[in-house]
């Protein structure tokens, strides 16, 4: 043994040291404890199932293969019943966490209502997303079809995502709403929490740097643009906010343009308002009205006859 220590390295005993250290804080810290994060539930197997419930709800443009009516019942059915017991069990582990009194007849009965609720759900958010769809092809004349934004478009996904994600937050499941949505933030800068309550004819355009508050209330046919926020006021009392509306409401048929901000619980934005490019707003704005940033002025000065050349004043 003693030769054995004589033989170590520096960089082993390094390698040792850290080992332990890391190990001591499995123990020092309560969300390090072994005993509950081996429980936890699988961020990766929560992604898996968003992109198998994808392949149901657009047949043909994820699943890897076409999908023939003669078995589309089979098809769909089958991944029902995966995807239902897969949620199930994730719900299970979500649940549990933390808890050490479990009654776990009563947790499974919970956690299998729950999937089968959510599941029941699938048909009416794909005619929701249907009619977002429709929102992205008529508001973008880029677009080449309905096809190339259910393929290709961020704000779509993103939408996608809140969509089924919003679903379980309402059931106050924990973790797996938010791992949804943060899946769907990392893919494509956007940001919507899964508990903002969001109309149909929904679209982002471009989409990137959008930020949706929590207890955002969105109407039916709003557009926004890359860049828009909406968001709380000052977050300093931190958790004494939760269960408050911090976030606007945007009734309907509502446009916000890029690097717009509109902030605070109590602002509302009213029906058929147009908000202008860069304005920041944290009072509530009457319907049918147009905001707009006046444009600064942008004044040049002739630099060809500059001593230096390479300083121009702009």
């Amino acid at each position: 043994m003693e030769m054995e220590q004589k033989d170590m390295s520096e960089m082993d005993r390094d390698i040792i040291d850290i080992t332990k250290r890391i190990v001591l804080n499995y123990n020092a810290s309560d969300q390090l404890k072994l005993k509950k994060t081996t429980n936890l539930p699988s961020r990766a197997e929560i992604i898996g199932i968003i992109k198998d419930i994808r392949k149901i709800m657009f047949p043909g443009y994820f699943a890897g293969f076409n999908v023939t009516y003669p078995l589309a019942e089979y098809f769909v059915g089958e991944q029902i019943i995966d995807i239902a017991a897969r949620l199930k069990k994730q719900i299970e582990l979500a649940l549990s966490y933390g808890k050490e009194d479990i009654d776990y007849k009563g947790l499974k009965a919970e956690a299998e209502r729950i999937s089968m609720n959510f599941i029941k759900k699938l048909p009416d958010i794909q005619e929701m997303l249907l009619m977002d769809v429709q929102a992205g092809f008529d508001g973008d004349p880029a677009a080449k079809s309905k096809e190339d934004i259910i393929f290709s478009y961020p704000g779509f996904f993103a939408i996608y995502v809140y969509r089924l994600a919003h679903v379980l937050y309402k059931e106050d499941v924990p973790f797996i709403p938010r791992i949804m949505t943060e899946y769907a933030h990392s893919r494509t800068g956007i940001d919507i929490n899964s508990g903002a309550t969001i109309g149909k004819y929904f679209f982002i355009d471009h989409g990137t740097g959008v930020v949706i508050g929590e207890t955002t209330i969105i109407g039916n046919y709003v557009k926004l643009y890359q860049g828009v926020t909406i968001g709380a006021l000052s977050t300093r009392d931190g958790q004494k906010l939760r269960d408050v509306k911090r976030h606007p409401t945007i009734e309907d048929n509502v446009t916000i343009y890029s690097g717009a901000t509109v902030l605070g619980g109590n602002t509302v934005i009213g029906t058929g308002t147009v908000i202008g490019g860069s304005a920041f707003i944290t009072t509530s704005i009457p319907p049918y009205t147009k905001v707009s940033v006046k444009s600064p002025e942008l004044t040049m000065r002739d630099g060809s006859k500059a001593k230096d050349k390479s300083q121009w004043e702009i």
